[in-house]
């Protein structure tokens, strides 16, 4: 595991200033990942896989020309270090790979999820299939693109308590956060950089946590809230694990307190450790049946949001 990170304390405690919110607090785990060398046996972003040797490796079809393309890992998360893992399934290993090309039409996502029980993996994969090359005899026009191919990272796990964001509470609620004097009769100090705007620093500085997560609510913001169902039982289907551009946002506010210095130095390789660009800066959300998460193949949606 990779060294402690901190998120610092909100400047405001929503549930006390705001006990109507507290009832739609979540957890979600900051999954921090940082460069480093990961085992199959450690949790990790772009690591390998504690994948049995008898599996068949899983292929992407859609728009590639000659053979299927190898999905590659995103990312690996062992219960024993992210606890919330077991709230979606009765599983102690999530699996997440993706096939690392823009297929058209638009910028759409191949994800495979898989459950497991790690004790039940005693003869591990050594060699996974490579991704097909340029210089190979059957080119592929839809080639790995080097912003969807993860490098190595180990994570470091923390807990925090996340609120849903601003469009997804009701109209009272968003008109409440959007008048200074709720903020004045609760005592909470609103940051000056927000100005008569305390619904910007609401969603900004308490809400969801930027970064690789797991759980929490969804980052909407590139589309408006729609609701996603699930295609076998019609549950709502619930945001497992958030794929970041970025860990922080141009504020900071979410940045781990041992990450200061490298925030304010900048740069893309500061904020993004992975190197994964998901459109325009964005994010992929994968969403879960929360019924039954392991019980269908397709039982889960990516959304770039």
């Amino acid at each position: 595991m990779n060294t402690t990170r901190t998120t610092p304390p909100r400047p405001v405690d929503v549930a006390a200033s705001f006990p109507w919110l507290a009832p739609l607090e979540r957890t979600a785990y900051r999954l921090h990942p940082r460069p480093g060398s990961p085992t199959p046996y450690d949790s990790s972003v772009g690591g390998p896989l504690l994948w049995p040797a008898r599996e068949p490796w899983p292929t992407c079809d859609r728009w590639h020309e000659g053979q299927p393309y190898p999905l590659i890992p995103v990312a690996q998360v062992f219960a024993r270090d992210v606890p919330l893992l077991r709230s979606f399934c009765n599983a102690d290993l999530l699996q997440v790979l993706w096939c690392p090309s823009e297929h058209p039409p638009g910028f759409a996502f191949t994800t495979e999820l898989f459950w497991r029980n790690a004790a039940d993996v005693t003869d591990v994969l050594d060699s996974p299939p490579e991704p097909v090359d340029a210089d190979e005899e059957d080119f592929d026009p839809l080639l790995p693109e080097d912003h969807l191919v993860p490098e190595p990272c180990v994570l470091a796990p923390e807990p925090v308590t996340e609120y849903p964001n601003p469009s997804e509470l009701s109209a009272q609620a968003q008109r409440r956060l959007k008048d200074p004097e709720t903020w004045r009769a609760a005592g909470a100090a609103v940051g000056d950089a927000y100005g008569g705007y305390p619904e910007s620093f609401y969603h900004t500085e308490l809400s969801m946590a930027p970064g690789w997560k797991l759980g929490g609510w969804a980052p909407w913001g590139r589309t408006d809230l729609v609701a996603r169902y699930c295609v076998h039982c019609g549950a709502r289907m619930a945001p497992l694990l958030t794929i970041a551009s970025s860990e922080w946002d141009g504020s900071k506010a979410w940045v781990a307190e041992e990450d200061r210095d490298l925030a304010e130095q900048g740069g893309r390789d500061a904020s993004s450790p992975a190197g994964i660009q998901i459109a325009d800066g964005d994010n992929l959300q994968i969403y879960i049946c929360p019924s039954n998460p392991g019980a269908f193949p397709d039982g889960h949606t990516a959304l770039v949001q």
